[in-house]
């Protein structure tokens, strides 16, 4: 129960760092409830994806990187300098949840 609560609370973190601009710049509140819920769910797909764990450090944003294509690509159809954003906030963040994950046995 610790581990999931935990998970969640890093999900949490990394989702407020994210939708924090995103709310500065008032973009569309769907938009930030899909970026938050994007983020909350990512650290239980980090932790307990059994691939590349030998190179922990960078694990997060690889696959964070990944699974967020789907959305850079509906975003360029309307806003291409839009994408360049998204992809480094899903490598910063993405490698934040994974480091964190390591150092707090939860990958």
């Amino acid at each position: 129960m610790e581990k999931i609560l935990l998970t969640l609370l890093i999900g949490v973190i990394a989702g407020i760092i994210d939708v924090l601009p995103m709310l500065k710049m008032k973009l569309d509140k769907y938009a930030s409830l899909s970026a938050f819920t994007f983020y909350l769910t990512m650290p239980f797909i980090i932790f307990n994806l059994n691939l590349l764990e030998n190179i922990w450090w960078i694990k997060g944003g690889i696959v964070s990187l990944v699974l967020a294509l789907p959305i850079i690509i509906t975003v360029a159809k309307e806003d291409k300098m839009g994408t360049i954003p998204i992809a480094i906030m899903a490598v910063v963040l993405g490698t934040f949840i994974g480091v964190a994950g390591h150092f707090l046995g939860l990958m």
